[in-house]
């Protein structure tokens, strides 16, 4: 997503009174990142918890011990609960979560390399889109990053 499609994002987010926040582990704050990037996006976006570890996807996200035990800190169910975690946290409208393996290790039969759970939630709605993406660690982390922002916008805009 290039800086202007950033704008756009934001330009939404401010048009409808809406305030943005983001759960991160496997872009490690490159969501935050490219948020702040543009001036004024501090109007609408409230801060990224980068959850990297299980342990705080449990403390800063509220997510389920069990959660993680039955599923793993990459699923579906995770990603679900880490950005119901994210509106708690900030009190945002809209909250993007994303979970994954960037690689190059960590990956299991099950779980390949480039596996991510991306969620966006307005609230207690909440969509979950699994995606493989292939490349690189730093490829991988980008093309997640962008893809949570897409979805963001397009929940903004009422398009999921």
């Amino acid at each position: 997503m290039p800086r202007s499609e950033i704008t756009e994002l934001i330009d939404v987010l401010r048009s409808k009174g809406l305030r943005m926040s983001a759960a991160e582990s496997c872009t490690g704050g490159m969501i935050g990142c490219m948020m702040t990037s543009v001036p004024g996006s501090s109007d609408v976006f409230l801060g990224s918890a980068v959850t990297y570890s299980n342990d705080s996807k449990e403390k800063i996200l509220k997510v389920s011990h069990q959660t993680l035990l039955d599923h793993g800190a990459v699923s579906e169910e995770t990603a679900r609960e880490m950005v119901l975690g994210s509106v708690e946290a900030y009190g945002s409208d809209i909250a993007v979560a994303v979970t994954g393996i960037a690689g190059p290790g960590g990956a299991t039969d099950v779980k390949p390399v480039g596996l991510v759970y991306i969620a966006v939630a307005d609230g207690p709605r909440v969509v979950v889109t699994k995606n493989n993406f292939t490349g690189d660690r730093r490829s991988v982390r980008e093309q997640t990053a962008l893809e949570a922002l897409r979805l963001a916008k397009d929940m903004a805009e009422g398009r999921l």
